[in-house]
């Protein structure tokens, strides 16, 4: 960096850009529109991450229950993931209407599974629905049982999450 006579001339990117901003209209125009655009993608990676996390909050906790309480230890490998498949497509039929295979049947253009395209607000509930079966399976709940409560607590959930007045906080 040459100082003095030919050194060039230096400024802070603020002024810069309000600088620029002020001399060419095109380019305040690419400046607001390169921040609008840098801003959605920021809320599209801040929502993937929320969706990851939320997806993961309760799997711990509803993971053991089944473990303790619904396989017995002489499953084989194979049998136990069934159990847990069972539980995952009890889950999505309560909140989804559907079981993950049914869902791909319907979306066979679509990667991934039906919680890949949940809403912020579906996972929310299903996040509780999560920790909620597990609470049903520790106290001995049948299946069908906490299939019925799941879902109306699936469908009270979804009605106030969908109608909350905080609503474009949580999408």
């Amino acid at each position: 960096m040459k100082r003095g006579k030919y050194g060039g001339t230096y400024a802070h990117r603020d002024i810069a850009f309000e600088f620029g901003s002020a001399i060419s209209v095109p380019f305040k125009l690419y400046l607001i529109e390169e921040f609008q655009r840098l801003k959605a993608d920021e809320q599209k990676v801040l929502g993937w991450t929320a969706k990851r996390e939320l997806a993961k909050i309760n799997y711990h906790i509803h993971t053991d229950a089944i473990k303790q309480n619904l396989i017995p230890q002489e499953l084989t490998s194979q049998q136990k993931s069934y159990v847990y498949a069972d539980e995952a497509d009890m889950l999505n039929v309560a909140l989804f209407g559907m079981t993950a295979k049914e869902w791909r049947e319907v979306n066979p253009d679509l990667k991934g599974n039906i919680r890949d395209y949940a809403t912020i607000n579906q996972l929310i509930c299903l996040a509780n629905m999560e920790n909620l079966n597990a609470v049903f399976i520790n106290k001995g709940m049948c299946q069908r049982e906490r299939l019925t409560e799941l879902n109306k607590i699936a469908i009270q959930q979804m009605r106030i999450l969908e109608n909350a007045e905080t609503r474009e906080l949580l999408k």
